[in-house]
């Protein structure tokens, strides 16, 4: 069997650990939490906690990644400190229902918000996802750097959206939209209980750095890179949520974002007009598109390893 090709540079890796961790979810989840936790001190506290706990998570990687850096990623830390039942238990559990699911999810959500701008039926937009994803697959088989091109173009692409986001927000919006100085609510059910519910959607938004130890195999000198990706990409995603949040709150009071089941987009409406939803619609479908091309080309580096160790199919590994 040949060598992987060690194509991707520390460039390549950090793009995927970023365009990995943000798809949907920093456009959808802050009203969730909003709705549950309604001070703006707690808002913001939860979503620098999230962070402080993906950098964590990216440090404890980054150190296993270095000392094993090969194909997998969490595959090959699983297999090698607690033995192969854990690792063949993770790898058949991606497959089935974590990265099956997730880019079902994804590719759902990229062909709804291309319907912004092409009207289409529920069936047309389960083809559209369909197609999207064998498109993909097309792509990541013409080999792992054009996979990580793609990678590279959408994250940027994402990444200059979310800035016109919070570039809205800083400079129309207004800081005395919301009360950062607002006294606590009272919680009947106590605030740990909803401090604990609103960490879910947090800590969802914040999942996909880990998707950099996967292409491990692949990278130019993985001892440094990999671990350089996923913390770079952890610290920047952290960033990049706690200040949208900021800017959400400039356009919007908090009850404002509760209520709202399209936060991104009703925040820069209210100084943009039709624009904004326009503008989120292809924010987002760029997002989730981008995400869903670097979980295709990430997660099947698993499978391919757990077939070198043979708990998965041989004939994969080719």
């Amino acid at each position: 069997m040949s060598d992987l090709k060690q194509a991707l540079t520390k460039f390549d890796l950090t793009m995927i650990a970023i365009g990995g961790t943000i798809g949907s979810g920093i456009f959808l989840t802050p009203s969730l939490i909003a709705k549950n936790l309604e001070a703006p001190i707690l808002i913001l506290a939860v979503w620098v906690v999230g962070g402080l706990m993906a950098l964590a998570g990216s440090l404890t990687f980054a150190e296993l990644g270095s000392m094993m850096p090969g194909a997998g990623g969490m595959y090959v830390y699983l297999s090698r400190t607690y033995g192969k039942l854990f690792g063949f238990l993770f790898g058949w559990s991606y497959l089935l229902v974590v990265n099956t699911g997730g880019i079902a999810a994804l590719s759902i959500a990229f062909a709804t918000y291309l319907g912004y701008f092409i009207p289409m039926s529920p069936t047309v937009i389960r083809i559209v996802a369909i197609a999207g994803l064998v498109l993909l697959t097309l792509l990541n088989i013409r080999g792992v750097k054009i996979g990580g091109i793609f990678s590279d173009v959408f994250t940027m692409l994402k990444l200059a959206g979310i800035a016109g986001v919070i570039l809205v927000g800083l400079m129309w919006g207004s800081s005395s939209t919301t009360d950062f100085a607002a006294s606590l609510p009272a919680y009947p059910d106590g605030i740990f209980t909803v401090l604990g519910a609103a960490m879910v959607g947090v800590l969802w938004s914040y999942g996909g750095w880990q998707h950099a130890s996967f292409t491990a195999g692949e990278a130019k000198d993985p001892k440094h890179s990999v671990p350089f990706a996923m913390v770079v990409g952890a610290l920047t995603v952290s960033i990049i949520y706690i200040t949208i949040n900021v800017a959400y709150m400039f356009l919007l009071s908090p009850q404002a974002i509760g209520s709202s089941s399209r936060v991104a987009a009703d925040a820069v409406s209210s100084v943009t007009g039709l624009f904004g939803g326009s503008f989120i619609a292809l924010t987002i479908f760029i997002s989730t598109f981008g995400s869903a091309g670097i979980y295709t080309l990430t997660v099947p580096r698993i499978y391919y390893a757990m077939a070198n160790d043979g708990v998965f199919f041989r004939k994969v590994a080719e």
